[in-house]
């Protein structure tokens, strides 16, 4: 092997085939990062979330797609962050980082189980109104569901992904649509979009330290911009590793905007950051049966998500396995050349997981539907706190390879070093942000954060019942991969 070549770099382009053209790159892009029920519960900063999400993008997606986009020239191997960092840290870090990154998916797929059933109980009420327990058992139905799909010829997989994310442009297009036609046909706006006065620090949902829990999720609306690598020796042509970067990354801005205007346009702010407010919308504008056949497609494509994240996410394990940072089993691959060990282990942490929070964990809710809430916010409160931990070290990895790998560095040369610099330093002050932003304010009323409060750099930060919860599981899940980094050192060859 060449010096620093990682034994996953060396063989696992000949273990898995190269089938991802830039429009599945795209497709798995927009599926990793575009969750639309975020334009539901941002609806609670009220005009200001269009503040919110410009932030975001300036300060966070863009720098996230501009290193991600030099790094994938580079080293286009499997595993992005766990590759990238390993060559700038080594594999102690290089593991942590990629367990960082990992972890969140196996988190993100009770969640994007709890929305599947969420938009089904729209359409079908006395499915929505089951016990949280049964609910429970359906998400772990679902978990199921996904990894055979997952697990099946990658190409015939990535088909049926292709065809739900058609479906899922065209009902964000009618959210949109919607509030046009409510506008037109005579009634006011619901909140008011175009209200830039309350975008002021001065307001009381203003752009200010008191609401930068707002940021946090902005933040976590647009984390996974590095995903699609995971799969980066199954890129058929190479230019596809910055289209997909310049072409997803317009299509999640492009989306979460127009989708927030048409919920609140349509919406009544009380109910606006109800997560299945996205097909309301719809119904409000165009009638219930146009709202319900949306909600039938965030549904599939929810489902379709939770097949994406598990998928995509094995890889990483993948070729930790390869690697030996953990049991050579964990790299085994079926008759399709798929994954399949590493699809079967996080359907079974992510159903654990689910048995947990659904079946185990008492929950003050008086409705099922409020449970929904209550575990999909803390879940995706959990994710951006680790999630973000993991793009700062990317941030770092980009300055130290830059200068390590010089001439591989020229030779695929996307930009001047300074502007690396830029990216790097204001993505991660940025992740830095998302961090403290999340733990510092509940993002639902049904969970308080009021228990106390302590000043840091001039900002007040709650830590009640949200603290910790989310920082619980965070840093559990920290602590679990440390472990798990020392127990795959001893494991057998």
């Amino acid at each position: 092997m060449a010096e620093n070549e990682l034994l996953s770099e060396r063989v696992a382009g000949g273990i898995l085939p190269r089938v991802l053209t830039t429009f599945d790159m795209v497709a798995i892009f927009v599926s990793i990062v575009l969750f639309i029920t975020n334009a539901a519960v941002i609806q609670s900063a009220g005009p200001a979330a269009f503040g919110w999400w410009i932030i975001a993008f300036a300060l966070f997606l863009v720098p996230c797609a501009i290193v991600t986009g030099q790094l994938g020239a580079m080293f286009p191997g499997e595993g992005s962050i766990y590759l990238w960092t390993t060559k700038a840290f080594g594999p102690f870090w290089g593991f942590f980082a990629g367990f960082c990154a990992w972890w969140p998916g196996v988190l993100v797929m009770v969640a994007t189980g709890t929305l599947t059933i969420s938009f089904l109980g729209y359409v079908f009420p006395g499915l929505g109104a089951l016990p949280v327990p049964a609910q429970g058992g359906l998400i772990v139905v679902i978990l199921l569901l996904a990894a055979v799909l997952a697990v099946l010829r990658f190409r015939l997989t990535q088909n049926v992904v292709n065809v739900v994310f058609l479906a899922y442009g065209l009902a964000i297009l009618l959210m949109f649509v919607a509030g046009i036609a409510r506008l037109a046909a005579g009634h006011p706006a619901a909140t008011d979009p175009w209200d830039f006065a309350a975008w002021s620090p001065s307001a009381e949902h203003g752009l200010n330290f008191a609401n930068w829990s707002f940021f946090g999720l902005a933040v976590l609306a647009l984390l996974g911009v590095e995903v699609p690598l995971n799969m980066g020796v199954e890129i058929r042509q190479e230019r596809a590793v910055t289209r997909y970067l310049l072409w997803g990354s317009l299509a999640v801005m492009v989306a979460y905007l127009v989708a927030t205007w048409g919920v609140m346009v349509s919406v009544p702010a009380g109910e606006a950051a109800n997560i299945t407010s996205v097909a309301e919308a719809v119904g409000i504008g165009l009638g219930d049966w146009a709202g319900k056949l949306v909600a039938l497609v965030l549904a599939a494509m929810f489902f379709i998500i939770t097949v994406v994240y598990n998928y995509s996410f094995a890889r990483l394990i993948f070729v930790s396995g390869l690697d030996r940072r953990l049991p050579k089993a964990v790299s085994h691959v079926n008759a399709h050349k798929v994954p399949d060990v590493a699809v079967w282990i996080q359907t079974a942490l992510a159903g654990i997981f689910t048995v947990v929070a659904f079946m185990v964990v008492p929950f003050t809710a008086a409705r099922p539907a409020d449970a929904q809430t209550e575990v999909y916010n803390v879940l995706q409160a959990a994710v951006t706190v680790i999630w973000c931990l993991s793009i700062v070290v990317l941030f770092v990895d980009v300055l130290i390879i830059l200068r390590r790998y010089r001439d591989q560095f020229e030779a695929r040369r996307l930009a001047s070093p300074a502007v690396f610099w830029v990216a790097s330093v204001v993505g991660a002050l940025a992740s830095l942000v998302g961090v403290v932003a999340t733990l510092s304010g509940s993002w639902t009323p049904l969970i308080s954060n009021d228990a106390g409060k302590v000043t840091l750099f001039g900002a007040e930060i709650a830590y009640g019942m949200w603290f910790w919860l989310v920082g619980g599981i965070a840093l559990a899940s920290l602590l679990v991969g440390a472990l798990l980094y020392l127990v795959g050192r001893r494991a057998p060859a």
